[in-house]
């Protein structure tokens, strides 16, 4: 493997921690669900789910949502962090719930990323992880 000693273990991740164990699909669906009827009800704008099985190792699927403001983003977020801890789930890890353009939620084999519509068009993130794009590398 090419690269520098810091470069290899940034790449091999974190020392003793082994990943968490991958959901049957069954609850994976489960978890897909549960999220999507939550955000409908939060009246995110825009649901995209994009399935990354075999085309990333942090999680088999990604969900994209729009929020109007930085106040239903933030309740999205709540939102969500409150119905997978009720339905056993594990707890979701939040990043920019305090009020910006973009929150992040990890939910272990699932990513929910909530945007506001600028930050949306301009990071872009179903064209980076749409099947289309692999499709095109495969042409090059």
């Amino acid at each position: 493997m090419p690269g520098t000693p810091r470069k290899k273990a940034a790449i091999a991740g974190p020392r003793g921690k082994k990943a968490a164990p991958k959901l049957p699909v069954e609850k994976l669906d489960q978890l897909q669900t549960l999220i999507v009827a939550t955000l409908e009800d939060d009246k995110a704008e825009a649901l995209v789910v994009l399935d990354l099985g075999g085309r990333a190792s942090f999680a088999d699927r990604m969900i994209i949502a729009t929020g109007l403001a930085d106040r239903q983003i933030s309740a999205m977020a709540t939102h969500l962090h409150e119905k997978l801890t009720e339905a056993g789930f594990r707890k979701p890890l939040i990043e920019g719930a305090g009020g910006t353009d973009w929150v992040l939620l990890d939910a272990g084999d699932i990513i929910v990323h909530l945007f506001k519509p600028e930050a949306r068009a301009m990071y872009g993130l179903e064209k980076m992880w749409s099947a289309e794009l692999d499709e095109g590398a495969d042409e090059a």
